[in-house]
């Protein structure tokens, strides 16, 4: 089969399977080839434009791109969006945020794709909770719950990483929550940062 194996097997089989994102090893389970025959037609397509590579062994067709949100949430697992893109995303701040900032349990990191800017802070797993499930598009994407996007806003700015913008408005947000999700970074300072702006 894999003699045989060409870029238009290999398309209808990632459309027959409905793979919006996909790597080599996907398709070589999926057509049984191996992975110097695949990773050949693979490079071959993306030259031509038939694919778009997103990052090192991730690629989409390019009529079935994912949205933004959805690839933020698969450029890096486990993550979830945050911070001022979700402040942003609830209307908390007025200011437009364009790079698309996540946590994650696995190292910083930082990518470019589809035009955009991906970037993900490393928390502590301990810290890694507080966000939900949302269809945004007709898509599922995992982002913070607004209380947490703050609390990893404040954490960061503990730190001196982050700047909070000067208008917040934090009128529907639970400030119960916020400091039970901020007492799981375990940093007084951030505790007293939240307190203080509460």
């Amino acid at each position: 089969m894999t003699k045989q194996l060409n870029w238009l097997q290999v398309e209808r089989t990632i459309q027959r399977n409905d793979l919006r994102l996909f790597s080599p090893q996907d398709l070589r389970h999926l057509l049984r080839a191996t992975e110097v025959s695949m990773r050949f037609l693979l490079t071959r397509a993306h030259k031509r434009g038939d694919v778009v590579k997103l990052r090192r062994e991730l690629y989409a067709l390019p009529d079935r791109l994912p949205s933004e949100l959805a690839l933020g949430n698969v450029l890096i697992r486990p993550s979830y969006i945050s911070f001022l893109y979700a402040l942003a995303f609830y209307h908390l701040i007025p200011e437009a945020v364009f790079e698309i900032a996540s946590a994650t349990t696995r190292t910083t990191r930082r990518f470019e794709a589809l035009g955009k800017v991906f970037t993900y802070h490393h928390i502590k797993p301990i810290a890694f909770t507080g966000y939900r499930p949302e269809n945004i598009g007709g898509k599922i994407v995992l982002i913070a719950e607004p209380e947490k996007a703050l609390v990893d806003c404040l954490y960061f700015a503990s730190l001196g990483k982050l700047s909070l913008p000067d208008r917040l408005d934090l009128a529907t947000l639970n400030s119960e929550r916020i400091l039970a999700l901020a007492q799981l970074y375990k940093r007084p300072t951030l505790v007293e940062k939240v307190e203080a702006l509460l």
